[in-house]
């Protein structure tokens, strides 16, 4: 679709391709102009549509009061301006890319080591990702991507290096697990369609889904690139959002264990979501084949990570101690909130995925489908955003083949917040089901197949919740984040 105005702009400047009119966006949209707020604005949507890890933030304020000197801005610090403000090696500061190492292989548990010398840093997963690209592939080549999966994948992948994505259909009924026959079906369909393929990328930890690869499947997933002579590129930014077992399996652990080309593999990391600092747009590429290394570091060139940001950070990744206790605090502070929002779901009959990991949870609202099709789903998107006024994102843009799926963000919101929108959920349930529930109500269905409910009348009652102060929130208080509160 050609812009208004673009008669002599680029084909990149006049397309529409970027993919922000998907609902994914269109969900911020909504939230940025009419954003809640407990005081200023309590009838604004709630965002849950932004996966952001602000439940640990009071971490870093503490840290940062006790260390100044770790600044270049500050009397302690002022001393290195010089050297950090001059700096301007594509390599990065060493003391950065050698804290990133370590903390990599922290987040793995050691059971995998990393060398500095082979990370790339760059803008934000967003300009790694699309930097492995343009290393890896040329126009028009495809790439086998398990759906659902991030939405701005068509973004950060595919938008100016005109790859094509080639989308795996998952099921609910194995919950959403890739198996070799559907990527055998896949890589067979693009094939008799002409298409190149380079590689398969995956998610682990999975966006949207919360859930981390076992060992088995990894291994399957690695035998069948090496049969197949493509790249295997593994999404690892959630790595450290893994708040209960199994624990994290990386792609860097399967192949110490077993025989494969190693020039195939290639990881993406950042600490926009492990260490919730999104707004330093640290993002890394870290691969095992020496030419896309030398490649990436030339391309690196177009979004470096400034001086005093690595500086700073090199810093505060520097102090195990602080590194330990943030990575284990965070993870008790997600599980934490994860259950009490699953729980107050599950009191109202919605089900979500089972997850482990992530910073957001798949919603199963197929029961409040007035129609199984992406029309009903995209009808009661818009409820939602308008009436209920929550962002949450729907299912078909993470390319979900089932409609009725959403994805909703769980830590970047205090509890208080949270609880509002429990309320809201709560409302929109008795709303839909035509009654309203009563004390000792049992969960069922009813004979339409909606949800009926099963808590107290008051369990989540805004006006209620509005006036109550959670002395466990983490924001801004912090203290450790209770699900019994």
């Amino acid at each position: 679709m050609e812009l208004k105005g673009s008669s002599n702009l680029s084909k990149l400047a006049t397309s529409d391709d970027h993919g922000e009119n998907s609902l994914y966006f269109k969900g911020w949209k909504a939230y940025d102009n009419n954003p809640f707020h407990p005081t200023r604005n309590r009838e604004g949507v709630i965002q849950m549509g932004l996966a952001e890890n602000l439940l640990s933030v009071d971490l870093f304020e503490d840290w940062i009061k006790k260390n100044p000197r770790a600044s270049i801005c500050t009397p302690e610090g002022v001393h290195a301006f010089k050297d950090i403000a001059c700096f301007q090696d594509y390599h990065g500061l060493p003391q950065f890319r050698n804290a990133l190492a370590k903390l990599m292989e922290k987040v793995r548990g050691g059971r995998a080591s990393f060398d500095p010398e082979r990370i790339v840093i760059a803008g934000g997963a967003t300009g790694a990702s699309e930097m492995l690209m343009f290393c890896l592939a040329n126009r028009g080549d495809g790439f086998l991507v398990p759906s659902p999966c991030y939405p701005a994948f068509d973004r950060d992948l595919r938008w100016r290096t005109r790859v094509q994505l080639l989308y795996v259909d998952c099921e609910s009924r194995n919950n959403f697990r890739l198996t070799k026959q559907s990527l055998e079906d896949a890589y067979e369909n693009a094939r008799k369609a002409n298409i190149e393929v380079k590689g398969l990328i995956i998610a682990n930890p999975s966006n949207p889904l919360g859930t981390t690869m076992d060992k088995a499947t990894f291994k399957m997933l690695v035998n069948f690139i090496n049969d197949k002579k493509i790249h295997l590129v593994c999404d690892e930014i959630y790595s450290a959002t893994v708040f209960r077992g199994p624990k994290l399996v990386s792609v860097s652990e399967i192949i110490e264990e077993m025989e494969c080309d190693r020039d195939l593999i290639h990881i993406v990391y950042s600490l926009s979501k492990d260490m919730g600092i999104p707004g330093f747009r640290v993002g890394i590429v870290y691969s095992y084949n020496d030419k896309v290394v030398s490649c990436a570091r030339k391309m690196s060139s177009f979004g470096l990570i400034s001086s005093q940001t690595q500086y700073f950070l090199a810093f505060i990744l520097s102090d195990e101690e602080f590194v330990e206790k943030y990575l284990t605090e965070s993870a008790i502070r997600l599980a934490n909130q994860h259950d009490f929002f699953t729980r107050g779901l599950e009191e109202m009959g919605i089900k979500c995925l089972e997850s482990n990991a992530g910073l957001y949870v798949w919603m199963d609202l197929r029961p409040l489908l007035k129609e199984a099709t992406f029309e009903g789903e995209m009808d009661l998107w818009r409820v939602i955003i308008s009436d209920v006024k929550l962002n949450v994102s729907p299912g078909s843009s993470f390319h979900c083949h089932e409609p009725g799926w959403f994805r909703v963000c769980f830590a970047n919101m205090d509890i208080k917040t949270m609880r509002i929108a429990l309320a809201r959920i709560r409302k929109f349930v008795v709303r839909e089901n035509d009654q309203v529930p009563q004390q000792g109500m049992k969960q069922k269905k009813s004979s339409k197949g909606h949800l009926t409910l099963s808590f107290p009348s008051q369990m989540y009652d805004e006006a209620w919740v509005v006036s109550l102060q959670s002395p466990h929130s983490p924001l801004p208080q912090s203290p450790l984040l209770s699900a019994r509160t």
